[in-house]
């Protein structure tokens, strides 16, 4: 019998990354898994089927991704596994890291979970990205785990856009741009322009205006069925520039147009935790969820008094 192939990713431009990576080898094959070092540099063109096709090479039979590094390893990866039903697990070497699901000191036990199929997976939906550009007859296809951002490409001005639900006109606003994202990518760049944080288990989209000019510029949130589309008005004095997950780009002349709905193929995503959603934002983020009635028993408990008296 053949042993289970793992194939990883790592952020090579960090030194910590590289002591992981021998760690997780050495652990991997101690625990009768073949482990496969993936070194292509993942960068894959927007509306390249070419580049699918070659960066994906050796993953499809795979028992999964593992990823050291930060969200942005993972997206990375996820150009790896996507459309192939493989499942990423992310070691977080980063900062935040929403989408890793353990940190490196926890890398022994993890192994040998994933030895004894101790895991679970979990689809993530992404955004099927659809641009039409003044000129040219066929669109320009990609795709998105975290969002799609339509960003203005001269800094000194604004860009003029409309936007549209299931095709139909809503509102048009000058902004620095406006983020279409999911459910798994309203804690990235959607957060960061006052989007709300949505549980990744709610089948959602949004759009998320960045610094609009306009009394109708909220933030969004639509049905899996819906569809939310961009255009680049004839009035605005600024082209645009799209991103996927920050790493896929595409220019956008005035006059272009982008939709997104939801894709087909989902991320997949191994779970060792079983966590609720709640606990990692509360961890991410170090919120203070000790109120001011428990913080006061607790001192009072400390100092020997009684809550509520004074001292």
């Amino acid at each position: 019998m053949s042993a289970r192939k793992v194939v990883i990713v790592a952020h090579g431009g960090r030194p910590e990354a590289l002591v992981a990576l021998t760690e997780t080898i050495r652990e991997l094959q101690a625990a009768g898994f073949e482990a496969v070092l993936h070194d292509d540099d993942l960068a894959e063109a927007f509306g390249d089927p070419v580049d699918v096709v070659r960066t994906r090479e050796g993953v499809g039979d795979a028992e999964l991704v593992l990823v050291l590094g930060g969200d942005g390893t993972i997206l990375r990866a996820a150009e790896l596994t996507h459309g192939t039903g493989v499942p990423l697990l992310g070691v977080n070497l980063g900062h935040v890291g929403f989408l890793a699901e353990f940190d490196r000191e926890d890398l022994y036990l993890a192994v040998q979970r994933l030895a004894a199929g101790e895991y679970t997976v979990e689809e993530r939906g992404v955004l099927e990205v659809t641009v039409t550009r003044p000129g040219e007859d066929e669109p320009l296809r990609g795709w998105a785990l975290n969002e799609a951002t339509l960003e203005k490409a001269d800094r000194s001005r604004m860009i003029e856009v409309a936007i549209a639900v299931d095709g139909r006109p809503l509102s048009s606003f000058g902004c620095d741009g406006v983020v279409l994202s999911t459910a798994t990518g309203s804690t990235a760049h959607a957060f960061s322009a006052g989007g709300p944080v949505v549980w990744p288990d709610v089948d959602a989209m949004l759009l998320v205006p960045i610094a609009a000019h306009a009394l109708f510029a909220r933030p969004l949130v639509v049905g899996p069925s819906s569809s939310l589309g961009l255009e680049i008005l004839a009035t605005s004095v600024s082209p645009g520039m799209l991103t996927c997950d920050g790493r896929r780009r595409v220019d956008m002349p005035v006059g272009s147009r982008v939709e997104v709905r939801r894709g087909p193929e989902p991320i997949r995503l191994a779970r060792l935790s079983r966590a609720p959603f709640t606990d990692r934002l509360v961890d991410k983020f170090a919120l203070p969820v000790v109120g001011w009635r428990q913080l006061a028993a607790s001192r009072a408990a400390h100092d020997g008094a009684t809550p509520g008296k004074g001292n």
